[in-house]
């Protein structure tokens, strides 16, 4: 099991090329399952939204789904659909108090690897009831998960991609899931074993599994990240590495380009530059800063 940020940094190449690639909604289409059936019911109730629960519905989708921020960590995302709820002029005409949750804020930025072992140990360093509230909150979610999101394949070609892909590169999952549920899913359909390792948010970022993982150890144009949000082009990008975008509701198209032209273009060498870069200019246009309401 890999477990620590140094199993990582301890990997060896064995092939010439790595791959990192995102799960949910990227290879799994259990984006919009698990975000409004196990964690948006659990930030309403944990955080005391019931009044406003309309609301903290469409900040939480908006935040998690349907906004540069999806994708995000868990816990970035309370603070973030949170604060989307404070500055709506209809919570605060029914006067709620939206939680500020500035504990949870100071840890996040002094703590990389944000999941619930690593907040643990800080509830057990310092206990407060704001953070075990959000712990409460995330145990309860991880439990819905894995009592609700079962029999959810590989979107089309997946399997097929990773195939071609494993005969020539180490591939690697890069995500901000819990480790325990990636392996279950991956598991579950019979693909973990085209991967070397299965990283969640408990070895840190996606950036820094990208870093550990194959920084130095790959020519920069022999590494490629594919992912469906905008923090997994930050991830290539903060590594200075290629990326190839799942597009958000065009997730099979996306995925029979990347067999049928993407992944020998980035073989051959052929997919750094325009082509590249038409990709992600098109990524780029789905998902959108503000929310409607902030629009209107």
């Amino acid at each position: 099991m890999i477990d620590t940020p140094a199993t990582l940094s301890d990997l060896r190449p064995q092939k010439g090329f790595f791959v990192g690639i995102d799960s949910d909604g990227c290879v799994f289409d259990t984006m919009e399952i698990k975000q409004k059936e196990c964690f948006c019911p659990n930030f309403v109730y944990h955080f005391g939204l019931q009044a406003v629960s309309k609301y903290a519905r469409e900040a939480w989708e908006f935040v998690n789904l349907y906004s540069k921020d999806r994708g995000c960590n868990r816990f970035i995302a309370v603070t973030k659909a949170l604060e989307l709820l404070r500055a709506r002029p209809e919570v605060k005409a029914r006067g709620v108090t939206v939680p500020e949750l500035a504990l949870l804020r100071a840890w996040m930025k002094r703590e990389t690897k944000l999941g619930n072992p690593a907040l643990k140990e800080e509830l057990t360093r310092a206990p407060s009831a704001e953070l075990k509230r959000v712990y409460d909150y995330s145990l309860d979610a991880n439990a819905a998960v894995e009592r609700i999101v079962h029999g959810v394949p590989p979107f089309p070609l997946v399997r097929e991609c990773l195939e071609r892909l494993s005969r020539e590169a180490d591939v690697m999952v890069v995500s901000q899931t819990p480790t325990e549920a990636l392996d279950r899913e991956w598991k579950e359909h019979g693909i973990e074993r085209f991967v070397r390792v299965i990283a969640g948010q408990e070895l840190g970022t996606k950036s820094e599994h990208l870093k550990y993982a194959a920084g130095s150890k790959y020519p920069s144009e022999r590494i490629l990240m594919v992912g469906d949000a905008p923090g997994d082009l930050k991830a290539a990008r903060d590594n200075g590495v290629l990326f190839f975008p799942i597009n958000p509701g065009h997730e099979e198209r996306s995925w029979e380009l990347f067999f049928r032209e993407g992944i020998d273009r980035f073989l051959s060498g052929s997919y750094a530059g325009a082509y590249e870069e038409g990709l992600i200019r098109e990524f780029s246009a789905y998902l959108p800063e503000k929310a409607p309401w902030e629009s209107a």
